[in-house]
This record gives structure tokens, sequence and C-alpha cells, in this order.
């Protein structure tokens, strides 16, 4: 099975210092970042999940701009999403046909968190 940890725990860490900013901090741009990251990790978990016919019939759902108090919530709860959706592919073994491995989507988006984080905490 594969470890998705170091993204939950890269997850948990981001949407902890979301949850703690006060609020001058998130209208500054770190609830912008953190949307726009919960939205990434959320396309990448639906293109994991959904079966290959229905990715051209219709588009990704996207996670809905709810404020910058929520934001912290959306990020644990798309990346969450994510590595299940990375431990199934991974079960899978193969039944689903991705560009990529899932260990090799599990290392970007471990960097796609921590990048935003930065963006985010500056």
């Amino acid at each position: 099975m594969l470890d998705t940890s170091p993204l939950t725990a890269a997850v948990e860490r981001f949407a902890d210092r979301l949850r703690a900013m006060p609020q001058s901090r998130l209208r500054q741009g770190a609830a912008a970042q953190a949307l726009e990251l919960a939205r990434e990790l959320s396309v990448r978990a639906q293109a994991l999940e959904g079966p290959q016919q229905a990715a051209a019939a219709a588009p990704a759902r996207e996670i809905p701009d709810a404020g910058v108090f929520v934001v912290g919530d959306q990020v644990a709860v798309a990346g969450l999403d994510l590595a299940e959706a990375l431990r199934a592919a991974e079960a899978a073994g193969g039944a689903r046909k991705t560009a990529k491995a899932p260990s090799e989507i599990l290392d970007e988006a471990v960097r796609l968190v921590e990048q935003a984080e930065v963006r985010a905490t500056r």
C-alpha cells in the first residue's frame, strides 16, 4: 500500500497554520493561495477517482470560495481526499490508467502543498 503520510502530514500542518492565522493575514493572500491549492488537489483526486469515460464528459467539480475562515478545512479535506484516491489507485494496481504513477502524483502533491505554504506564510 502506498504510504501517503508525507502528504497528509504536509496538508495537516498547512491547514493548522491557516486556522491559526489572523484575518488580516488571510486577507493579504494566504487564503487565496490556500483555496488555489485546495482546488488543485481536488482536481487531482477527481481525476484519479473518476472513470475515464466520464472525464471527457463532465468537468471537475470546483471547491467554492466559502470565505477566508474555512480555507484551512478546505485544504485538509482536499488533501485527505487526494491521499485516499492515491491509495485506491495504487491498490487497483493498474486497473485505473493514469499518465503518472500514484507515487509520482504523491510527490508532486507534497511539493504543491509545501510551495503553497511558503507563499502563504511569507
